[in-house]
């Protein structure tokens, strides 16, 4: 089941490859104004897996030089929230239930955020009026490390009429 997300990445994907990542970017930080100001980007979105990236640029630093931390969870939350949205049809909402990100290490670089769905989750959320799931992600820095560990449990609920 499709959704208006899901109909507008597909219709990106259908256009020439080197626009893809540009364009799920624009459409993405349109709706999400914070992802905007971090220079999120998108690199590739489907309805099992969604990745991001963020440089390490001065205006996500942190006082040590690496990237900070609320942008390191806003890349977390952007990865879950997307692949979720994804498959959330348009009758019921997305909420953010709740997020555990446990900083394991200093980051190092350029993070990366992948977030995953199995067809398991996505049957659910298609098929139940209500519910909430874990979704899974994980974020690297440029060392190959996972700096953070994240949990990050998604909900949906019908939209009331």
């Amino acid at each position: 089941m499709a959704n208006k997300f899901s109909k507008a990445v597909k219709t990106i994907y259908s256009l020439p490859e080197f626009t893809h990542s540009f364009l799920l970017t624009k459409m993405f930080c349109t709706m999400v104004k914070y992802a905007n100001t971090s220079n999120v980007k998108l690199l590739e979105v489907s309805k099992n897996k969604v990745k991001l990236t963020v440089a390490n640029k001065k205006k996500v630093q942190n006082h040590i030089g690496g990237i900070h931390a609320v942008c390191a969870a806003l890349l977390a939350e952007s990865a879950t929230g997307i692949v979720f949205g994804m498959n959330v049809p348009d009758s019921h909402l997305p909420l953010l239930k709740s997020m555990t990100i446990d900083y394991q290490r200093r980051m190092q670089g350029a993070l990366t955020a992948v977030a995953q769905l199995t067809d398991e989750q996505i049957a659910m959320i298609t098929s139940e009026d209500k519910g909430d799931i874990e979704v899974a992600v994980s974020i690297t820095d440029e060392s190959g490390q996972q700096p953070i560990e994240c949990t990050m449990n998604w909900a949906w609920v019908a939209k009331k009429r």
